[in-house]
């Protein structure tokens, strides 16, 4: 008898993810949609992942809007799924338990059946609460175990006995759920230890429960990992059509089908049907730039696994930030990170954590900068690691971060969002609507709150085209100039008997603009102090005006790159000459920010 194996199209989310960095218009694709359900689809992938925040941040417009959309596109009758990261649901950063509630009735409202829920550590704490919400919501709950193989040399985890016993405290912890998946976003797992994964979980679930895999042709091996769970026991798996298949996206749907022929399988499609549907889709984004890493087999992932998904958004983003020739020495560099932070699953927000880290480690040298996320990773701030991260680097962690190391429940030491979200909106004069709360809680980041720029009116739009190829590949290979210098104030220091004064007098006007008395050391006069910054990235908040008196240590201004934040610090007490950026430049390494007098 052939068994007929279910698929879900992954094309409108995850291909969107890893080929244009999540960073689609929704105008673009809704008759790819349309031309899908019409082909005889009915289980997409709709959104979630980083898919939710690139909508606000990239392409100017509202997640829940697009969701609404993309249901209408498809019909009542679709089973629309999202992607959520355990604690992390959409957001960027962990969120406590009420904005985890918010996260499943948010999704469930706009249009949502299906939620696919993992976490990047395989901490099984993380999906029990979240899990929890996903059914009460009264929406489908696939719970997920994570996969990838390890650099090597390494072992301790991430094989069959380990994704076993995370399966067992999956079942043990009494979470509920509808189906399970293996999810191995860097497509580097070994197909033999695929098979072994699967067959030994179908054994310890039984025949009734759905079992699904998920995973990537970035190594070239996709299609051969789904055999191999297939004939384990699998029940359905992630495809995607032409233009967002193959590459770092899901294998193909017409060649996963051929794949099949003459074995006990087989998948029910209308091959002329799906051939016309791809002819929509590619029409759909014929005018957007497909970069060439996410159209190739990139072996090197073996080695370091970079996920499919997270690898185009990265290069998206070193293009923004002109560092793209740094590429290959950071993927490099992401191997040591993995192996000595504790083999969380490569996989969003930890694949982001181990690539931010190595960008640090090649860009300011090896473990001179602890970022945030692997520092917190490692310390336990986000859940228990599959295995203890190595010592050294705890312990820089710790001193660089001034932070303990953590063995608790990441959600017992994370207070209650919805509160500050509505204060936040209040004192904004901004609706307080659940859609609101939740995109400000998804949004925030150390420095600020993109999700609040985004409500009041700040939406870009960076979606790389090729309608006018010149400009494009003008941008794409273009080192930003530095911003004009600011006009602002000059700095005198008079003296009148005896008492020295500082007197700062605007250029335009010549009008005195504020007079401080000067401490006997103040007199005399410092040199300019240059501060330049490091690394290469974007200004996204500047937190200091010409003519401002800073302390050593005060925050500047807010560079970010490869999503992460990174403060330029006055290297002494002074006054502010001169700002040499302005808010949304890109800057690189040696950049003049700011010259403090």
């Amino acid at each position: 008898m052939i068994k007929k194996i279910r698929f879900m199209d992954t094309s409108l989310r995850d291909g969107f993810q890893s080929v244009f960095g999540a960073r689609v218009l929704t105008d673009d694709f809704l008759p790819a949609v349309e031309a899908a359900v019409h082909a005889g689809i009915d289980y997409l992938e709709a959104g979630g992942g980083a898919r939710f925040q690139s909508l606000f941040m990239y392409c100017g417009e509202s997640a829940f809007d697009m969701m609404d959309r993309f249901r209408k596109a498809a019909g009542p009758g679709a089973q629309l799924q999202t992607l959520a990261r355990g604690i992390n649901v959409v957001a960027l950063s962990a969120q406590p338990r009420d904005m985890i509630d918010l996260h499943a009735k948010m999704f469930k409202k706009h249009g949502i059946t299906h939620i696919r829920n993992f976490d990047a550590l395989n901490d099984v704490r993380n999906l029990v609460y979240s899990g929890q919400c996903i059914k009460n919501a009264g929406l489908n709950h696939q719970v997920v175990v994570t996969m990838m193989e390890l650099p090597p040399g390494c072992s301790g985890a991430h094989d069959p006995a380990f994704y076993l016993k995370t399966l067992k405290d999956i079942l043990d912890s009494g979470v509920p759920y509808d189906s399970v998946c293996f999810k191995d976003a860097s497509g580097t797992s070994n197909p033999n230890k695929v098979y072994e994964t699967i067959k030994a979980a179908r054994k310890l679930l039984g025949d009734n429960v759905l079992i699904w895999m998920h995973s990537h042709e970035t190594a070239g091996i996709g299609i051969v990992q789904y055999k191999a769970a297939i004939e384990g026991g699998c029940d359905g798996v992630c495809l995607a059509r032409a233009p967002l298949s193959g590459g770092t996206c899901q294998p193909d749907l017409l060649s996963m089908w051929h794949a099949l022929k003459g074995t006990q399988y087989t998948l029910d499609i209308d091959v002329n049907r799906i051939l016309e549907a791809n002819r929509v889709q590619q029409e759909c984004l014929k005018d957007y730039f497909f970069p060439p890493e996410a159209q190739k087999i990139s072996s090197e992932v073996i080695l370091s696994p970079m996920p499919g998904g997270a690898l185009t958004a990265n290069t998206m983003m070193m293009r923004d930030t002109g560092t793209l020739h740094l590429y290959s020495k950071v993927i490099e560099a992401m191997s040591e990170c993995v192996a000595k932070g504790g083999f969380g699953t490569s996989v969003t927000p930890v694949s982001q954590f181990y690539f931010q880290q190595a960008y640090a480690n090649v860009t300011q040298g090896p473990w001179k900068k602890i970022t945030d996320g692997y520092g917190k990773m490692v310390l336990g701030y986000f859940g228990k690691t599959p295995v203890k991260p190595d010592p050294e680097i705890v312990k820089i962690a710790e001193k660089q971060m001034g932070m303990p190391v953590f063995a608790g429940d990441p959600l017992d030491v994370l207070e209650p969002g919805i509160p500050k979200a509505v204060k936040m909106l209040e004192k904004e004069g901004l609706p307080v609507t659940d859609e609101n709360i939740f995109i400000l809680g998804a949004l925030a980041t150390p420095g600020g709150n993109k999700g609040l720029d985004f409500l009041k009116g700040n939406k870009p739009v960076n979606c790389r085209k090729v309608t006018d190829k010149k400009e494009v590949e003008k941008k794409i290979g273009q080192t930003p100039q530095s911003a004009p210098r600011s006009a602002g104030l000059s700095q005198y220091k008079v003296t009148v008997d005896g008492t020295t004064y500082q007197v700062m007098v605007e250029d335009e006007t010549g009008e005195v603009a504020a007079v401080r008395t000067m401490k006997e050391k103040e007199t005399q006069r410092k040199p300019p102090v240059e501060i330049r910054t490091q690394l290469p990235g974007n200004v996204y908040e500047i937190l200091c005006a010409v003519g401002d008196n800073v302390k050593k240590g005060d925050t500047l201004v807010i560079l970010e790159a490869m999503k992460m934040e990174t403060p330029v610090i006055a290297p002494d007490d002074g006054i502010i000459e001169s700002l040499e950026v302005t808010k949304g430049q890109t800057v690189q390494s040696g950049h003049l920010i700011a010259v403090l007098a």
